[in-house]
């Protein structure tokens, strides 16, 4: 859509330079005057269409030069955003690994102690049971 914008302006200011230029050549030829005072004004008259014209180019060149620069200000700044928001993701990714580690351990310890603890119970029964069976077959 900025592409546009500018070919239209482009053409615009080509249009009104050379609707300038030949407004001002039809009235200088029409006018009566002499032919030296009519090169004269020829050459005045193209003097300020040429002065008119570095002006608009200047001004155009400026403007370019303001937008390329607040262009680059812009993508800079969206650069250190986004490399802001990457690095806060990876930090809080981290955050959260660790967690989880930590919560597997505790899980994975708290298994652990369990087992031992039914381990020991099933050897208590199970001693106790052959206990028996001996006091009983002894009996």
């Amino acid at each position: 859509m900025a592409n546009e914008d500018n070919g239209m302006g482009k053409g615009l200011l080509v249009g009104f330079l050379t609707g300038a230029a030949v407004g001002s050549i039809i009235a200088l030829l029409f006018a009566p005057k002499s032919g030296k005072e009519l090169r004269t004004d020829i050459k005045n008259k193209s003097q300020e269409f040429m002065d008119d014209a570095e002006g608009y180019l200047s001004n155009a060149k400026e403007k370019a030069t303001q937008l390329i620069n607040e262009g680059k200000k812009k993508s800079e700044r969206l650069v250190a955003e986004t490399k802001e928001k990457v690095d806060s993701l990876l930090d809080e990714a981290e955050r959260i690994l660790v967690e989880a580690k930590d919560k597997a351990g505790t899980v994975a310890t708290a298994g652990k102690e369990k087992i031992e603890k039914e381990s020991e119970r099933l050897k208590s029964a199970l001693k106790a049971g052959m206990d028996a069976y001996k006091a009983e077959k002894e009996a």
